[in-house]
């Protein structure tokens, strides 16, 4: 097995100054984000002042052009300090920046990632439709027309990260009816676009404070030139982007189980019962020693698929070794960090339980982890499927 996954000097750093940032700017917006369901308008341009956005982007378009690790590094330190910006964070670097860097066209790169990396404008992806979840593509029911210099949009996306506050979007619709997964686009959509809206603000029960919406699509005028990639090819983008999104959402996991762990901590010195730290007990001590496992195997599967993805080329992923490897770490990570905040709510005891602690905060948030980017179930089906070829 390759095991070149050891942090560099300069990721440490990295991972070191985000921290420092996520722990001083960041964590003082949990609370509010996650009671009122709020988000901060210049949340995202204060992490762009501040060199967090564009992480992976060459400096020709504003971005920092450090390594794929590096963009892993920052989602893990910010999930420590505050989840729900975390989410919105990744959907916008990951899922939209990085997305469009690696298959837009040269005017597309410069009409939208300096204002993104800016934080000016913020980005979403739309792939999920109220039909269409794990059978994303099969069961897709978004069309795109041609028209002239246009393409007409018709239909809707739900559960979208950052859709009530994006500026701009990455949709995939389908351009031929009777093509099955390869007639499938991927179009940059504006929210000024005339027939564009966002139909409702969704209320989730964790990663409150990142918003999430359900977008309508109702003739929907798309220029021609806000085709990403080619015509029909779109689920080349979809599949490798997905193998990507999984590696950034295990870096996030990866985060909330740090921070869950370093709370229990803290609480088994503190909280005193039966005239002694409830951490001198065999069963609470069990239960930490059971959550830095789950940490740690976390961490060197998450690093390690970070490396991995270091590699992918273009138009790699959806398929192969990095395929299996991406839902094998992000299996891994649901679990555990379900896992570990479990602990984390059972060693806080009756605090852990109520809505306003910080622990409750992470618990809630866990559970998106079994079912984004592919559930549970569908993350087995890729293993065994290349398991078996």
């Amino acid at each position: 097995m390759d095991t070149k996954y050891e942090l560099s000097p300069e990721h440490t750093v990295t991972l070191d100054t985000a921290d420092h940032f996520a722990r001083l700017e960041l964590a003082p917006l949990f609370a509010r984000m996650d009671d009122e369901e709020w988000w901060p308008e210049d949340g995202m341009r204060r992490v762009g002042d501040a060199g967090f956005l564009g992480v992976t982007i060459p400096g020709e378009y504003g971005g920092s052009g450090m390594d794929f690790v590096s963009h892993g590094l920052v989602i893990q330190a910010f999930a420590r300090h505050n989840s729900s910006f975390c989410l919105s964070y990744a959907a916008h670097e990951n899922l939209f920046i990085n997305n469009l860097y690696r298959n837009g066209s040269r005017e597309q790169r410069h009409k939208y990632l300096p204002k993104c990396i800016r934080g000016e404008m913020i980005g979403a992806l739309g792939m999920t439709e109220p039909g269409a979840g794990s059978d994303a593509i099969g069961s897709m029911a978004t069309t795109a027309k041609r028209d002239g210099d246009h393409y007409i949009l018709n239909g809707r996306k739900i559960y979208i990260t950052n859709g009530p506050i994006a500026d701009v979007m990455i949709i995939y619709a389908r351009t031929e009816s009777d093509s099955g997964t390869k007639g499938v686009s991927a179009f940059l959509v504006e929210k000024d676009f005339p027939g564009f809206s966002v139909a409702q603000k969704m209320i989730k029960m964790g990663h409150r404070g990142s918003p999430t919406g359900e977008l309508v699509f109702d003739d929907c005028r798309v220029p021609v030139e806000n085709l990403l990639g080619e015509e029909n090819r779109g689920v080349g983008i979809m599949m490798s982007g997905l193998d990507l999104e999984r590696a950034a959402v295990g870096a996030h996991t990866l985060g909330i189980c740090e921070r869950a762990l370093e709370l229990s901590i803290e609480h088994a010195k503190l909280r005193v019962q039966f005239g002694q730290p409830i951490g001198t007990f065999q069963m609470v001590q069990a239960m930490l020693a059971d959550m830095y496992v789950a940490v740690e195997s976390t961490r060197q599967l998450v690093y390690h698929t970070l490396f991995k993805c270091n590699a992918m080329k273009q138009g790699e992923g959806g398929r192969g070794q990095i395929h299996k490897l991406t839902a094998a770490m992000i299996l891994h990570c649901g679990r555990s960090v379900m896992s570990v905040c479990e602990n984390a709510v059972q060693i806080h005891g009756g605090s852990g339980y109520m809505w306003e602690t910080e622990v409750n905060r992470l618990y809630r948030a866990a559970k998106v982890s079994e079912i984004g980017a592919g559930t549970n179930e569908v993350r087995r089906m890729i293993i065994a499927k290349e398991l078996l070829v």
